[in-house]
C-alpha cells in the first residue's frame, strides 16, 4: 500500500511540474544555426529589492547594475552587431516572472543573470556560476531559496509562479527538472565564465553548480546566474564595489562570451 501511495504522489508531483511549465516562442533561426544574434543581460534584485548587504554599505542590486551595465558597454564594443538586451538598466525593481519574459520576448540567443553572494562565514569568498537543475548539496539550495525569496515583494506572486513556496525544498527541486533542452550549453558557458574568474584574474572559484533559479527557470534559451563574489566578506565588498573589481569580473564575463561563441558558432 506505501508503495503504491508514494508512486501516486510521485505522479501527482510531476503532473503539477508539467502543468507549471510556460509554453515557449519556437528558436529563432539564428538559434537554429547557432548563431549568437542575441543576449540578454539581468543584473539581479534592484529598487525596493537591494539585495544583500555589505558591512560597508554595498547593496548587491546596484553592485550588479554596473557590473551588467559594463558587460554590455564592452559586448557593443566587440560585437557591434550583436543585440544586447537588459532586464534593467536603473535601480529599480522588476520581478523575477519578467525578467524571463523580456528575455524569451527579445528571443535571446543566451542569459546572463549576475548576483552577489552572502554568507553566515565572514569570511567567505569566491566566485561560483549556476545552471539549472537539481541541488546538489544543501548550500545550493540555500543560495536558490535566498535569491528566489525576491518573489515575496511581488503582488499575487502564488498565481504568478503557479503556487511555487520558496521556501520549500520540494518545490525547487520539482522546478529544477526543467530547462534540460539548454543545459549542455548553458554548463559551456557557465564553465568559460568560472575559468576567466580562475586563470585570468585569480578569483577563488568554486566552479559550476546547479540549483533551482526561478530567473532561469523560465528562460527559452541557455541561462546561467553569476554569484561574482560575496558582500558579507568585507574585501570582497570593497573589490565589487569599486571601479576595478567591476570591471574585472565584466572583463571575465565578456571573455567567457568571446570563448563560448566561437566555439558553438564554428
Amino acid at each position: 500500500m506505501f508503495t503504491v501511495l508514494r508512486a501516486f504522489v510521485g505522479f501527482a508531483l510531476t503532473c503539477l511540474l508539467i502543468a507549471a511549465i510556460p509554453s515557449f516562442p519556437e528558436p529563432t533561426r539564428a538559434a537554429k544555426r547557432n548563431l549568437v544574434k542575441t543576449i540578454c543581460l539581468d543584473a539581479g534584485h534592484g529598487g525596493k529589492d537591494p539585495g544583500c548587504l555589505g558591512s560597508k554599505g554595498a547593496q548587491e542590486g546596484k553592485v550588479t547594475l554596473k557590473i551588467i551595465l559594463e558587460v554590455g558597454k564592452r559586448l557593443k564594443s566587440e560585437f557591434p552587431d550583436l543585440k544586447v538586451v537588459y532586464t534593467r538598466d536603473t535601480d529599480d525593481f522588476v520581478e523575477l516572472n519578467e525578467r524571463a519574459n523580456i528575455a524569451n520576448r527579445s528571443r535571446s540567443d543566451l542569459f546572463i543573470s549576475v548576483h552577489c553572494n552572502a554568507a553566515p562565514n565572514k569570511a567567505a569568498y569566491g566566485t561560483e556560476t549556476y545552471t539549472m537543475g537539481l541541488h546538489k548539496t544543501d548550500g545550493n539550495l540555500n543560495v536558490a531559496k535566498r535569491e528566489n525569496s525576491v518573489i515575496l515583494q511581488e503582488k499575487d506572486y502564488q498565481t504568478t509562479y503557479n503556487g511555487f513556496d520558496p521556501s520549500s525544498p520540494l518545490a525547487h527541486i520539482m522546478m529544477a527538472n526543467y530547462q534540460s533542452a539548454f543545459m549542455a550549453s548553458s554548463v559551456k558557458f557557465a564553465s568559460k565564465v568560472e575559468e576567466q574568474f580562475a586563470k585570468v584574474y585569480n578569483r577563488k572559484s568554486f566552479g559550476v553548480k546547479q540549483a533551482g533559479f526561478l530567473v532561469i527557470w523560465r528562460t527559452a534559451m541557455p541561462s546561467v546566474l553569476i554569484e561574482s563574489g560575496f558582500l558579507t566578506n568585507p574585501d570582497e565588498e570593497g573589490y565589487l564595489n569599486s571601479e576595478k573589481g567591476q570591471s574585472e569580473v565584466a572583463d571575465a564575463i565578456v571573455g567567457a562570451f568571446k570563448k563560448y561563441k566561437e566555439e558553438i558558432e564554428k
